[in-house]
């Protein structure tokens, strides 16, 4: 097997967009985000309905766009566009639900093992981003990884980076082994691929 980030550059699993936010802009999502009420996330069983807490460990809340977070869509939305317009090309509509706050803790061993964004929410999701709003320095572990179908990748990890892939990628969060990490997700839709 190539060793891990063997893929050429041009055939990663996932684009990445720095900068698309200040750190000022990241202290800000990151504060509204705190101010949300957090649940223990599942997965929840297609066949069963059971939902299964051991394949993640994340806590997360909706992020509804309002007078205070409008802009934090504008803004992921325009990214979206941008790296969808350079990558994938995918006729998208916009966000097919609310942005997603997220908070791996290594206390509570917080991870999401592999998994797609695809399946029964609806709305079609084509494109799913995520937003680092943690600093590196401050967490070990909590790597976002995709499998391409050639080896792993392991996404950027620097502040303010954008990560989208397509959403049928099979991707995971390895567990967090000290500190803790935050993100927003979003996921991308439009009509079924054809």
């Amino acid at each position: 097997m190539p060793p891990e980030n063997a893929y050429p550059a041009n055939i990663l699993p996932y684009a990445a967009y720095d900068g698309a936010f200040t750190d000022a802009e990241l202290d800000a999502i990151e504060a509204i985000g705190d101010r949300l009420t957090t649940d223990q996330a599942g997965v929840i069983a297609w066949k069963t309905g059971a939902t299964q807490t051991s394949r993640r460990i994340t806590r997360t809340a909706w992020m509804g766009k309002d007078d205070e977070t409008g802009w934090i869509y504008e803004r992921l939305g325009k990214v979206a566009v941008t790296l969808n317009d350079n990558s994938y090309h995918f006729d998208l509509r916009g966000f097919s639900d609310r942005l997603q706050y997220s908070v791996y803790a290594s206390t509570e061993g917080g991870h999401y093992d592999w998994h797609t964004d695809q399946g029964p929410h609806g709305v079609p999701r084509k494109l799913s981003l995520s937003l680092q709003l943690t600093d590196p320095s401050r967490y070990e572990g909590c790597e976002l990884q995709l499998n391409g179908g050639y080896n792993i990748a392991t996404a950027p990890r620097e502040r303010g980076t954008v990560i989208a892939f397509p959403s049928y990628v099979v991707h995971r969060v390895t567990p967090a082994i000290s500190g803790t990490r935050k993100a927003v997700v979003a996921w991308c839709s439009g009509p079924p691929f054809k």
